[in-house]
């Protein structure tokens, strides 16, 4: 593992050698040594932990916050014959939590991170304190119609021409910066390297094929929708849905679908598209701290 540590708050990169799964993962972290809380954030396509990095920072003065790159993402690497499956994502976070001791915590689940968070929720449903669902979908309502390209491909043959097309209209440069600018006010609020990196990203060797793989499995949460609401109505778990309520890709009526199996459940709309953390970091910070209270910012000195 190698680490870099600077000043006050300066939040840290690491990267672990994952022997099970024989993934190199990398992964930030900022926050007290002894914390009351730990916070996981999963993040979404096209993205990678980098979408937290002004977040980060801001939860770190009463968290300790931790945030990986899942596999086929950021600077995540993995072996030749991975496996890109939402199970194989969830089973490398949960061997890598088991590497760091961490049993608690509470997490942060956008996009694809959201299938993966609520894996590890059924599987270790003790050790989930709480939910923040930042356009994390776990109801068929969610879906907006931008999804009708991934749906066609599930439907396909999955032959070499089919993939050829999914990848045309998916993984290129302007929807990965349409993602991230559509239904934001003021598109100024959203850093132009954000969807830049992401787009340089999925350019690595075998990126292109792990995405499609991805794209193809997303079917196989579906089916996962019915354990998903069982276990929110079973667990009465604590959850904030903070929905950027212009996404068209998971759309609002997928944030107030929790309230079916959640009563109780927190719900925000926000005045922002798919990627709400980028233009709306401060609002989300401050949902967060109302939502898991634990007492006033702590000071974090860094040797």
């Amino acid at each position: 593992m190698f680490s870099t540590r600077t000043n006050m708050l300066s939040t840290q990169t690491k990267r672990s050698s994952l022997p099970k799964s024989r993934v190199s993962l990398f992964w930030r972290e900022n926050g007290p040594e002894d914390p009351c809380k730990t916070i996981l954030l999963l993040h979404g396509f096209p993205s990678s932990s980098h979408q937290y990095r002004n977040l980060i920072p801001l939860l770190a003065t009463r968290y300790r916050v931790i945030a990986p790159d899942m596999p086929g993402f950021g600077f995540t690497e993995t072996p030749d014959n991975f496996t890109y499956t939402f199970d194989s994502l969830a089973d490398v976070v949960e061997e890598f939590l088991a590497t760091l001791s961490v049993d608690k915590y509470s997490v942060y689940i956008f996009d694809y991170g959201a299938p993966v968070g609520l894996r590890l929720a059924l599987r270790h449903p003790d050790a989930i304190e709480a939910i923040i669902t930042q356009n994390g979908n776990a109801y068929v309502q969610g879906f907006g119609d931008v999804w009708a390209p991934i749906k066609e491909f599930w439907a396909s043959d999955n032959t070499a021409d089919d993939r050829s097309k999914v990848a045309d209209s998916m993984l290129n440069f302007d929807i990965t910066k349409f993602q991230y600018v559509n239904g934001t006010p003021d598109v100024d609020t959203i850093a132009p390297e954000s969807y830049t990196l992401d787009y340089a990203l999925l350019q690595r060797p075998g990126r292109r094929e792990a995405q499609l793989d991805l794209f193809r499995d997303y079917q196989n949460n579906i089916p996962l929708y019915e354990k998903f609401q069982a276990y929110f109505r079973s667990s009465q778990i604590p959850l904030l849905a903070i929905w950027g309520k212009n996404d068209v890709f998971f759309i609002p009526p997928g944030a107030e679908a929790f309230k079916k199996d959640l009563p109780n459940a927190v719900i925000k709309l926000l005045d922002a598209g798919h990627f709400a953390v980028e233009s709306h970091t401060l609002s989300i910070k401050e949902e967060i701290f109302q939502f898991l209270g634990d007492g006033p910012d702590v000071e974090i000195s860094y040797m």
